[in-house]
């Protein structure tokens, strides 16, 4: 097992990546970190939130990184463990008993010292999205697995903060083809079981 890594302040951290453009520049490590666990199950999973944003959109600012892996409850020790080889630990003391409850579980890459918030995927829809994932050349040593454009709209969507919405715009703007009818069979879908009618009226105009 690797020992662990030196942590850095986030303040030292990002004096040493200030000279680099906003957006994914300064997560280029613990991405690599993050997409080499991946890989350690088997490309189950993609990162979302607004690294994925940044990638397939615009970059823009973000404070963490957010991913989903197809992984059980059972999984979560394994998990753990993993992550720890890269470099990646638990940020609360209980990370595994949360994670059983929540399944996010709550990590930091120890020498950027991002957080990294990793869901557990069980949906019928989030087994589908990383079917669908797209590994992206990010730069010359660093590829990605990335959801569909679609598919981020549609996570997006579920989220529904102004800077979601925000997302949802850059997306749009940038893919002019996209599968519609798909973002509005799963956004109605997940309106009906969380009871917001409103989740795909809010964004209908904005796909148009």
């Amino acid at each position: 097992m690797m020992g662990k890594a030196k942590s850095l302040s986030a303040g030292q951290y990002y004096e040493a990546t200030m000279n680099q453009p906003d957006g994914i520049e300064p997560f280029l490590e613990p991405l690599e970190s993050l997409q080499r666990l991946l890989s350690r199950f088997n490309e189950r999973g993609v990162i979302i939130g607004g690294a994925a944003v940044s990638i397939l959109g615009k970059a823009r600012y973000t404070e963490d990184i957010d991913a989903m892996f197809l992984l059980s409850i059972k999984d979560i020790p394994q998990l753990l463990k993993a992550a720890s080889e890269e470099g990646i630990e638990p940020r609360i003391d209980n990370a595994a008993e949360f994670a059983r409850k929540s399944r996010v579980v709550l990590l930091k890459h120890v020498i950027s010292n991002t957080n990294i918030d990793l869901s557990l995927g069980v949906l019928p829809f989030e087994q589908e999205m990383i079917e669908r994932s797209v590994v992206h050349q990010v730069d010359a040593a660093l590829q990605l697995r990335l959801p569909t454009p679609e598919d981020l709209i549609i996570l997006k969507a579920i989220a529904h903060r102004p800077k979601d919405m925000e997302d949802i715009r850059i997306l749009a703007d940038k893919y002019q083809n996209l599968d519609v009818a798909r973002i509005e069979k799963w956004v109605k879908q997940f309106a009906d079981v969380l009871e917001m009618p409103s989740l795909w009226d809010d964004i209908a105009g904005i796909l148009k």
